[in-house]
């Protein structure tokens, strides 16, 4: 454990807000170009940024977790999210892929191996991607674990989660008619791949703000309105819903802690928000029995927004941590 004397000297401010110095748009397939941007020091330590849904994208807000004097900040927008084009697009759209991207930006931009920081879907793309290339990462920051397994998504999208929130379920469940209810995942996804342009809006508004209401410990505002735009509500319920239909294109449940032992010389932090109810507890537990080296951090007044205060505060911390031993 560590003493108190180190978790004081540890800053936990956000850092001011940065534009980037460069940005671009790799093309990584036939089909697919991604959208990527550096911040913070060009000749600094990097660190990539792997967003949260699938298909959220990165918004400006994300850079500030990195001190931009040490770092060298990589963001980038995942297939068919953000900028990255075509917009929502689920064809040559699988973990794998985005793997591949990572590995393909990581060499664009000349980079030897670089800090990988994920929440959410972040968290598990992160693992995914370290278990792949363990050898390319120099620290591992993550929130929000979610490791694609079936009584994850059935906790969140078939029933679970509406006991804490049963006014914010309604409407999602509405959506559907009764005799198609014994599965949300499959019936919603019937919809967000229809012919026509408003069943898949509708069904991407519902399924976007039944998440953004359960996101915070306390109700924001903000990213509730985020359901209301068509544009993001779209990318984020169609590739969303495309990798939990397919188990996260995954091999078997527990593949991200069955491989665990290629990542444990790797330094990792671990931030779990106690009231998370997007990606329960339960998670970031398994991962921590599975993965014991890691610093664990239960934050006990938050839900699963890395910008709630308390799991912002112990993400900087986190990547504070791995700048000092890098330092050192």
């Amino acid at each position: 454990m560590e003493s108190g004397k180190e978790i004081q000297e540890l800053n936990r401010n956000l850092y001011p807000a940065v534009e980037p110095y460069s940005t671009g748009f790799l093309k990584v397939s036939d089909i697919h170009t991604i959208y990527w941007e550096q911040s913070g020091n060009p000749n600094g330590h990097p660190v990539v940024f792997l967003h949260g849904g699938p298909g959220g994208g990165t918004s400006p807000s994300n850079r500030t977790f990195f001190d931009p004097e040490f770092y060298r900040i990589i963001l980038f927008d995942q297939r068919g999210a953000g900028k990255s084009t075509p917009h929502a697009c689920l064809e040559e759209n699988t973990t794998w892929d985005l793997i591949d991207d990572i590995e393909k930006l990581r060499e664009h931009l000349e980079i030897s191996e670089w800090q990988v920081f994920g929440g959410s879907w972040g968290s598990t793309l992160a693992l995914a991607y370290s278990q792949s290339h363990p050898d390319k990462v120099t620290g591992l920051v993550l929130r929000g674990i979610f490791l694609l397994r079936k009584k994850e998504i059935d906790w969140f999208y078939e029933g679970g989660a509406a006991a804490i929130y049963p006014d914010a379920w309604e409407p999602f469940r509405d959506l559907i008619p009764e005799n198609e209810r014994e599965s949300f995942v499959t019936a919603y996804h019937k919809r967000l791949n229809s012919n026509d342009l408003e069943t898949q809006c509708a069904a991407a508004r519902a399924w976007t703000k039944w998440e953004m209401m359960t996101a915070h410990l306390l109700p924001n505002d903000d990213n509730i309105k985020r359901g209301d735009d068509d544009n993001f509500s779209l990318a984020f319920a169609r590739i969303e819903n495309h990798y939990f239909v397919n188990k996260g294109f995954l091999p078997s449940d527990s593949f991200l802690l069955d491989n665990i032992d290629k990542i444990r010389h790797i330094n990792t932090t671990i931030v779990q928000g106690r009231y998370d109810v997007c990606c329960p507890m339960m998670s970031a537990w398994d991962l921590h029995k599975a993965f014991p080296e890691a610093d664990f951090k239960v934050v006990s007044d938050a839900g699963h927004s890395a910008n709630e205060p308390g799991i912002a505060a112990e993400l900087v911390a986190a990547n504070e941590k791995l700048k000092n031993l890098l330092k050192n």
